[in-house]
């Protein structure tokens, strides 16, 4: 399953490649009217000249969640490590048939595997989407630079649609095709809500119960100030900065609850197993370790029996719901009920009569 994982891993992140420095994927070619005002927006600069560059935004969505999930794992795990006086010998976890993995490591890389997949995952719908729609970001015709004179644009309702019609630079008109949804308000939004999620479900101390709200909105707030920043700027429309939080948001919230399970897993093995067996037989047990293939076998019998028995007794349960509905059972269990009482009534002793 570790090399299944890898695999689809490096399939993701050779498409985000693909959709991000190759043409491989052409962008739909979405025509305009003339005169337009909704792309008259004034242009900026380069994206490097924004309040929000890309290379602190990456920066940002890369390496913030990285460092607080390492911090926070290595606490948490230091502080339940030395709360509980665990024997050493219970702390060696054999991962599937080969080796030892530090439950630290296997927690902190999964999550941070799986966000970065998100990452990924992102920037492949928010590239998808920009392809497909060719979308013109606000300040579209001040880059297109389009000869009115020459396309006849005399009437102001003239649909324009050939490839042609702009003369300006072709990288920032190619750019200015690419604006639904916005990217970076895609993958701020996801990386703040993960970390909310994570903060919020993994940090259990005392006196959090403000600090874990504070910390979960205030990253949230930047990522809608990202937001607003392409907004104000000219860079995306309102539908665009929407569409990018929708997307970040539904991924986010579907890696933490369907794969990661709201961060639920252990720190450190649970003391059951040793406590459960007798002192001298601690070494002894360790010798053998159940395979997976039988843990697995074990699990699949257990439910296999309990739902053959749910189903018996539904079966039953439906069954005498259904006689008790007909008029005959009805009648018969009331005569049978009736024949009972009068026999109890005439057998049952006299006990003033015994006593005296």
């Amino acid at each position: 399953m570790l090399y299944f994982q890898l695999v689809i891993m490096a399939g993701t992140v050779m498409l985000a490649y693909y959709f991000e420095y190759t043409d491989t994927f052409a962008v739909h070619v979405q025509g305009f009217f003339c005169y337009d005002s909704t792309y008259t927006k004034p242009y900026l600069g380069p994206e490097d000249s924004s309040a929000v560059p890309p290379l602190l935004l990456y920066a940002a969505v890369a390496g913030l969640p990285t460092l607080l999930i390492t911090v926070t794992e290595t606490v948490l795990f230091l502080v339940q490590y030395t709360s509980k006086e665990f024997d050493r010998t219970e702390k060696t976890v054999a991962t599937g048939d080969c080796c030892y993995l530090n439950p630290l490591v296997r927690r902190t890389f999964r999550f941070l595997g799986v966000y970065a997949f998100g990452l990924f995952t992102v920037d492949i719908f928010v590239n998808a989407g920009q392809v497909v729609t060719g979308n013109l970001a606000p300040y579209f015709l001040t880059v297109c630079k389009p000869n009115y004179t020459a396309l006849g644009c005399q009437q102001a309702l003239r649909y324009i649609s050939h490839q042609d019609a702009c003369t300006g630079n072709q990288e920032d008109i190619l750019r200015a095709r690419k604006s639904f949804p916005s990217k970076e308000a895609a993958l701020s939004v996801y990386a703040a809500l993960y970390l909310a999620m994570y903060v919020t479900y993994t940090v259990q101390a005392k006196g959090t119960r403000l600090a874990k709200p504070v910390l979960s909105l205030g990253l949230m707030c930047l990522a809608f100030l990202t937001g607003l920043n392409r907004v104000a700027e000219y860079r995306n429309h309102w539908s665009d900065v929407i569409a990018g939080f929708i997307i970040g948001m539904a991924i986010a919230t579907f890696l933490v609850v369907s794969v990661v399970h709201n961060f639920k897993g252990k720190l450190l093995l649970s003391e059951e197993s040793a406590g459960e067996r007798p002192a001298g037989t601690a070494v002894l047990n360790m010798g053998r370790m159940e395979s997976p293939l039988e843990k697995y076998i074990a699990s699949q019998e257990t439910d296999d029996e309990e739902e053959e028995s749910c189903y018996m007794k539904e079966c039953l349960q439906t069954f005498l719901h259904w006689l008790q509905g007909l008029r005959w059972f009805q009648r018969l269990t009331n005569k049978r009920q009736t024949e009972f009482a009068v026999v109890s009534t005439q057998t049952k002793p006299n006990l003033w009569t015994e006593a005296v």
